[in-house]
């Protein structure tokens, strides 16, 4: 019976066991390396390494001596007899003349076929200046290509070769990429082709720039490898590298990729219009950080804060107004002021859009129409001295006095005062100078000296309260408390 017991009690133990090891083996799965050798074969052939040349012209010295610099010529003529024509007695300035021009290698890069009529994507700094493009195949056939376009702004080109059935690369959804996974990028390293190497995606939504949330790896990128893949497990091409982290030009552990969905949204354009069109609102951004938001009563930082608007251009005349915290467009949330120019940028010129901001503590929509980069722009003028009529030293710790209606004109506002001097108050310690026109306080648009001067006499010095600086083509919020 005793027997019988602890050979029941061992198979539940057993069983315990074996339920334990599998529940944990559940909730912590095995990660293993991927074995990357059949996707590289897969995609090596639609990666290409491209070669720039331009023309160049040479100085030619008349008596000179080919492929030496002027002055070893020199030491050569004078001290092992050389002849130098037209200079009987002792060297002379030689007067250059110009050559002809002839073709130079200008740099090397990468690229990858997407399209299997020789369609290719590759870096706008890797073509950019050219005036020849070599495209050279992994069977090492070399064409001239065609650039179609090129965008500086996201360093996106799409060239094109005459060439049929190439193999092309697979487009993944650069969307759904996940920091962690797995990734590979194929390139021409310091002009060596072919070249593989892997790693994994350490953020996303990088930004760099104005219209680009990159994609940040730690794959060793280097010079040459600028234009080719990014590769995701399946073998699809979900970014182009296009940047690296560098203090010594070399590979240090961060890497950039252009992500493929915004890629091929400029490709697009580019390979129809030969030029990328953008929509714009006209405004300046500026950060908003944790105080600015806390004070203007939006509790986290998030919007995109104005700090200008062009004179007569579509945020103007759609009612935006400086100070104002675009928090959406066209139905999309503005995170942070970083993503407001890729949104905008994105909306078809000529369209209109609703645009909701945070003025005053409370929301508002507006429609604004979108206009096209390459538009003209209002260029705004200096702003002249302050005027008179001015008050003495208040609980701001400052010296103010009515703004002259010329400088309103300038600063593009109807109303203020301007700073004249400075005490050590708290907006003096946060920046303030004179010849700044404070414009709002709180929620109140300030209209004269006597309504700003009583407006701060009535604040609760226990509470910080924003205050509104136009300072020549910005508007600056500060958060302050009144001493």
């Amino acid at each position: 019976m005793l027997k019988k017991y602890l050979i029941t009690l061992v198979a539940i133990f057993s069983l315990g066991q074996t339920a334990f090891i599998s529940t944990a083996s559940a909730q912590n799965p095995r990660v293993t390396i991927p074995d990357f050798a059949d996707l590289v074969e897969r995609a090596s052939p639609a990666v290409v390494n491209i070669r720039t040349t331009e023309k160049v012209i040479t100085q030619q010295t008349p008596g000179g001596i080919p492929g030496m610099p002027e002055d070893q010529a020199e030491f050569f003529r004078r001290f092992f007899g050389v002849p130098i024509p037209g200079i009987p007695n002792g060297p002379k300035q030689a007067q250059p003349n110009p050559g002809k021009p002839q073709e130079a290698d200008r740099g090397v890069g990468s690229g990858f076929i997407i399209e299997s009529n020789g369609l290719i994507l590759t870096n706008a700094h890797v073509v950019e200046g050219a005036t020849t493009i070599y495209v050279t195949l992994t069977d090492k056939r070399e064409f001239k290509a065609k650039l179609l376009g090129l965008d500086k702004r996201t360093d996106v080109a799409v060239v094109k070769i005459e060439a049929r059935d190439l193999p092309k690369l697979p487009l993944g959804d650069s969307s759904k990429v996940r920091v962690g996974e797995w990734v590979l990028a194929i390139g021409s390293p310091f002009g060596l082709e072919n070249t593989v190497t892997a790693g994994i995606v350490s953020a996303k939504s990088r930004d760099t720039g104005d219209y680009l949330p990159f994609i940040q790896t730690d794959v060793a990128v280097n010079p040459g490898n600028s234009g080719g893949p990014l590769l995701n497990t399946a073998g699809q091409a979900i970014g182009i590298n296009s940047q690296i982290f560098s203090r010594s030009g070399g590979y240090m552990g961060i890497s950039f990729a252009i992500p493929i969905d915004e890629a091929m949204r400029v490709a697009d354009q580019l390979r129809t219009n030969g030029k990328m069109t953008r929509g714009r609102i006209g405004v300046a951004l500026g950060e908003m950080t944790k105080e600015v938001a806390e004070s203007l009563g939006l509790g986290k930082p998030r919007g995109a804060y104005v700090r200008n608007v062009d004179p007569g251009g579509p945020a103007s005349a759609g009612g935006i107004e400086s100070g104002d915290v675009i928090l959406s467009f066209n139905g999309r949330e503005i995170p942070k002021s970083t993503d407001l120019p890729r949104v905008v940028g994105e909306t078809k010129p000529g369209s209109i859009a609703t645009v909701q901001v945070w003025r005053k503590g409370g929301t508002r929509d507006l429609s604004v129409t979108v206009a096209d980069t390459d538009a003209p722009q209002t260029a705004n003028k200096k702003p002249d001295a302050p005027a008179a009529n001015g008050s003495g030293v208040n609980v701001l710790g400052l010296t103010v006095s009515e703004p002259s209606d010329a400088k309103k004109k300038d600063l593009n506002i109807k109303g203020g005062v301007e700073v004249t001097g400075l005490g050590d108050g708290s907006l003096a310690k946060a920046g303030v100078r004179p010849g700044d026109v404070i414009i709002r306080v709180a929620d109140v648009d300030i209209t004269g000296v006597k309504q700003f001067e009583a407006l701060i006499k009535g604040l609760d010095v226990n509470k910080a309260v924003p205050v509104f600086v136009r300072r020549s083509d910005s508007t600056l919020v500060i958060p302050v408390r009144p001493k």
